[in-house]
């Protein structure tokens, strides 16, 4: 059989020509030449750019968008001027207009504070089991975002921009490195409650990356993964000739077109799915823990019952593994219909909070201490973040609105500065107090990459002629945050 010039290079993936055919290759320009095996399958394992810091990524959407003022953020100032009207100096720079407008200054009468661990940090009352893990948190407290309504700001926590179509954080993870268990997606979505989380899957897709990147949403229960499961008339037998069938056929059709990649890449799928049957159910199958695991991550508690388990899901998936798994909060499962809700509490931020941080409170100083003991913390890194903050003020008497200009995420794990608190906001919580010192989603996402050992600048993919980046034009790393 004879080769042209261009099928030596596709099949070789091997020197200067096979780099410059791969810059016309979807999904294999972001490093260099491609070789025969990312032709094949996308998602064999790449090797990083550069030594990583961390393996996996475990992202704790906090959906709702809490109070971190009343979580984290201790302010004397706001609790001296609480019920008074905002001063103008506050106020000054802010050009968004909020849904209920500016109020007065709100401090609920059942907020108490402490400092914890050897860094000080301070926590409510509300956080009593997390507080103890003070000395392993990052704490970013100028964070900033744009915009002020859930959807738009959620999109940007996952993607980086506002307008659907550009892929997540997750995907770009998943592109670029691959995938380290073959048995298994390499980016996976848990969410706990009895629906799938507003908006969907526009916040784990994979943009205008090849569908491949995008995330696996596994649902709560026995069968994560809709139509994974095997008919019950059909044995594994038959289920195992029927893919032989394919195989042969389907390379018999890519031997002759070895520059087309989506027969290889449909038969990769299909074996994937048949490999999730048995290795799906049982990575996040919770029954041979133990009663002690299920205590730490507050599943002997009704309320914590349901994201605990979530949690304790995406421990044994990085430990087998997986190198993003995004979390995004729901809510407990022994409350009313009319009692479901986010974080969101325009309202009612007493009985909203009090509810939403007992339900992850216990789970996630569970994650962390669990992660510890089996050796993984080094590895893994764990994200708190949400899509704003809530303001200084009150709305509806009882409640906050969203807040865009300063609020606190956090960060723990491999690569971090452990009791570190990057920023601060002024005096009423309100804007960042530093404005150098803001950190954007954008400079969020890069800093993530590069303890992956990814330059966000470097990690590209030609999109209809344009070279594109995870960080669009903006972001760069908090070398502060890195250890």
């Amino acid at each position: 059989m004879s080769f042209s010039r261009r099928d030596f290079l596709l099949k070789s993936g091997l020197g200067l020509g096979g780099a410059a055919v791969s810059a016309y290759l979807p999904g294999v320009g972001f490093i260099g030449a491609a070789t025969a095996a990312d032709l094949v399958n996308p998602l064999v394992p790449k090797s990083p750019q550069f030594p990583a810091k961390i393996k996996s990524v475990i992202w704790l959407h906090q959906n709702g968008a809490p109070s971190t003022l009343d979580l984290y953020d201790y302010k004397p100032e706001l609790v001296k001027l609480a019920g008074q009207p905002v001063p103008a100096s506050f106020l000054k720079g802010i050009k968004t207009s909020t849904q209920g407008g500016v109020g007065k200054l709100f401090v609920s009468d059942k907020r108490t504070w402490k400092q914890y661990g050897e860094s000080g940090a301070w926590f409510s009352n509300l956080l009593p089991n997390l507080a103890q893990h003070a000395d392993k948190l990052a704490f970013i407290k100028s964070s900033v975002t744009v915009g002020a309504t859930h959807d738009i700001s959620i999109l940007k926590l996952n993607t980086g921009d506002v307008n659907p179509g550009r892929p997540s954080l997750g995907a770009w993870i998943n592109y670029a490195l691959g995938s380290a268990n073959q048995d298994l997606p390499s980016y996976v979505v848990l969410y706990n409650g009895d629906r799938e989380p507003s908006a969907g899957s526009v916040n784990w897709s994979s943009g205008f990356l090849p569908a491949v990147y995008q995330g696996t949403p596994f649902r709560p229960g026995d069968s994560p993964i809709l139509y994974l499961e095997r008919p019950d008339l059909r044995s594994p037998d038959q289920q195992r000739a029927s893919l032989d069938l394919l195989k042969t056929l389907n390379r018999l059709g890519a031997d002759q077109r070895p520059s087309d990649t989506e027969l290889r890449a449909r038969l990769e799928s299909y074996e994937l799915a048949d490999r999730m049957q048995r290795a799906a159910p049982e990575a996040v199958d919770l029954s041979k823990e133990s009663e002690a695991t299920l205590k730490l991550y507050g599943i002997d508690d009704k309320t914590s019952e349901s994201y605990g388990k979530v949690l304790l899901r995406a421990r044994r998936l990085v430990e087998r593994g997986v190198r993003f798994v995004q979390v995004v909060s729901g809510w407990p499962e022994n409350i009313s219909d009319q009692e479901r809700r986010s974080w969101d509490a325009h309202s009612d931020l007493e009985g909203n909070h009090s509810v939403q941080a007992r339900m992850v409170d216990k789970p996630i100083a569970g994650l962390l201490a669990d992660l510890q003991a089996r050796g993984l913390l080094d590895s893994t890194l764990v994200v708190w973040a949400s899509e704003f903050g809530r303001t200084s003020w009150g709305e509806s008497g009882t409640g906050r609105d969203h807040n865009p200009w300063g609020y606190t995420q956090w960060v723990a794990g491999g690569g971090i500065k452990a009791g570190y608190t990057h920023g601060a906001t002024d005096e009423i919580g309100l804007q960042v107090a530093d404005k150098e010192l803001a950190v954007d989603t954008y400079d969020l996402h890069a800093t993530i990459l590069q303890l992956m050992g990814l330059d966000h600048l470097k990690v590209t993919f030609l999109n209809n002629g344009r070279s594109e980046r995870p960080t669009v034009v903006y972001g760069k790393v908090i070398k502060e945050l890195l250890a």
